[in-house]
């Protein structure tokens, strides 16, 4: 896959300018009554990304002055919104292989692996939408009315994401906007960070000796999501942490409070199926010691876990649980 012909890259300028609200800049034109407005801005603003008309050699060369505020639409234009996987173009679908080659435009997130960019034709106009050093360049209103523009531009736009656009992708916000503005659309699954981390690490999520079910949820700091839901943690749950963040002692805290024993096994694996992946043991209780791993990351924390450390040390797990006496794992008597 080395073969495909490199992009070039159209992104947001660098964490630290902070641009001003898009929303407030747009100009509504089109002939669909929707209420969204085409992302057009009315000023010269060189901190919003800028919609060309068509696919272009030199994504970088756009100018204000060649932005039309009243665009015509694109006949039959799609937009798909693709999932990258974890970051191995191997383990990319032939169908997301297929779409992206074919692309007019691509809108990316940060955390999108170079090896999966480099697929992207060189005639396609690229942008950066994500996330760069924890700080978010455009609002997800923003990207929804790129997303629109873009379908009024160009025949083949693709929304690119990592993992899979469906789960903790705010893939919703986004397919809401384009059934507001009657904008077809097709989404294309990918392989979610949790299965690839599990398959590098050679780990049965689901392993019936020691667990019956998985919560995938995400760590929040905002003072409404402090704890994991009352959906009754059992000490046979399989708990899958995307987006854990950089202060682990912040998410060892948050799993006790939630009643997870602090002697649950806990896996952090960070760039799951990349070459620099990397991966770590420890326990709820000693993460808090961990140093960050760098993103993208998870943690699958849960009695599955044992079965990486040793035979001896899941055996005893699994009596523990037919006996129904487990210390190392029990989520909390009263559950």
């Amino acid at each position: 896959m080395s073969n495909f012909p490199r992009s070039k890259n159209l992104h947001p300028p660098h964490a630290g300018q902070h641009p001003k609200n898009v929303l407030a800049d747009l100009q509504v034109g089109s002939s669909r009554s929707t209420g969204i407005p085409a992302c057009a801005p009315t000023t010269a603003d060189p901190n919003i990304p800028t919609i060309t008309d068509g696919p272009t050699n030199d994504p970088g060369s756009a100018s204000p002055s060649s932005t039309r505020h009243f665009a015509p639409e694109a006949h039959n234009s799609k937009v798909c919104l693709i999932g990258a996987g974890p970051g191995d173009p191997d383990l990319l679908t032939i169908k997301a292989l297929r779409l992206l080659q074919s692309a007019d435009i691509v809108l990316h997130d940060s955390l999108v692996s170079p090896e999966i960019l480099n697929l992207i034709p060189a005639s396609a106009q690229r942008i950066d939408v994500g996330k760069r050093a924890g700080f978010r360049l455009l609002t997800q209103q923003d990207i929804n009315s790129l997303l629109v523009d873009a379908s009024r531009k160009h025949r083949l736009v693709v929304r690119l994401k990592g993992g899979d656009p469906l789960l903790f992708g705010r893939a919703a916000e986004e397919i809401e906007a384009l059934r507001s503005a009657n904008i077809p659309f097709e989404v294309v699954p990918g392989i979610s960070a949790a299965f690839a981390s599990a398959a590098a690490a050679k780990l049965s999520l689901t392993d019936r000796r020691l667990a019956s079910h998985v919560l995938f949820t995400t760590f929040s700091r905002a003072p409404e999501s402090q704890f994991l839901p009352g959906i009754g943690l059992t000490a046979e749950t399989t708990v899958v942490v995307y987006m854990p963040g950089s202060d682990y002692a912040e998410v060892s805290t948050w799993l006790q409070t939630a009643s997870v024993s602090p002697e649950t096994p806990v896996l952090l694996l960070s760039k799951a199926s990349r070459p620099d992946q990397s991966q770590h043991i420890t326990t709820v209780a000693a993460l808090a010691d961990l140093s960050p791993l760098p993103a993208p990351a998870l943690l699958i924390v849960g009695r599955v876990v044992s079965s990486l450390s040793d035979a001896a040390s899941a055996l005893d797990f699994f009596r523990d649980s037919i006996q129904g006496d487990s210390i190392h794992a029990r989520f909390s008597e009263s559950m």
